[in-house]
């Protein structure tokens, strides 16, 4: 758990300290969740609740504010490219997709926000799972198929979507276990996505050519 940290008492642009804000609002809501008070917020940063409504108008505006830096922010453009790179075999783009991914989201407040997102605030769970289906899922998709050599122009199924969406699941469990459950993990985390990886892909070009039969 994070200590709590003050605004510094001197001046500072605004620019600098609604990033503060923004730094401490992702650290508070990771620790009591999204129906943590702005009060409590505002005690914890040293100033007034009004102060903070001068940089957002309301909880939902900061809130927003969250979501975007913690599940937006941790997508990188370089991924989607590296998923795309058809010069490479795709498990190996895939666990250097991962365990980049990895790296970047596997901290104790965005594993903690995704957690609080599912449970209490529908809205930022389905924008994030938009996002990634539209980021990482469909794009997935198409390069299974291409690799189980099927027809790349018919509309990316639900079902397609949930298989894929079933690595994302087990490869985020392994945060989980970390932050949520507080739980040992290996001490090579790398293998345990390649593993997960290889074993998926062992059977995903199979499954989709079933899934390809069943509708024609």
């Amino acid at each position: 758990m994070n200590e709590c940290s003050q605004l510094p008492r001197r001046r500072l642009p605004r620019n600098e300290r609604e990033r503060l804000i923004v730094e401490e609002a992702i650290r508070f809501f990771a620790e009591v969740g999204f129906e943590g008070q702005t009060r409590a917020l505002a005690n914890r940063l040293g100033v007034t609740q009004p102060l903070l409504y001068r940089y957002f108008p309301d909880k939902d505006a900061l809130i927003d504010r969250v979501y975007s830096e913690v599940f937006v922010g941790g997508w990188e453009n370089g991924w989607s490219q590296l998923l795309a790179d058809r010069s490479r075999p795709l498990k190996d783009r895939l666990v250097d997709l991962y365990i980049s991914y990895t790296q970047a989201n596997f901290s104790y407040e965005r594993v903690r926000l995704f957690m609080f997102a599912s449970l209490k605030d529908r809205d930022i769970a389905n924008r994030y799972l938009g996002f990634i289906r539209e980021a990482l899922f469909e794009p997935l998709v198409r390069e299974i198929r291409h690799e189980a050599r099927l027809n790349g122009d018919r509309p990316v199924s639900e079902l397609e979507v949930e298989c894929v969406a079933g690595l994302h699941g087990a490869i985020g469990y392994v945060g989980m276990r970390r932050w949520i459950y507080d739980t040992q993990l290996p001490a090579e985390i790398s293998k345990v996505i390649t593993s997960l990886i290889t074993t998926f892909l062992q059977g995903a070009p199979s499954a989709f050519a079933s899934l390809e039969s069943a509708e024609d």
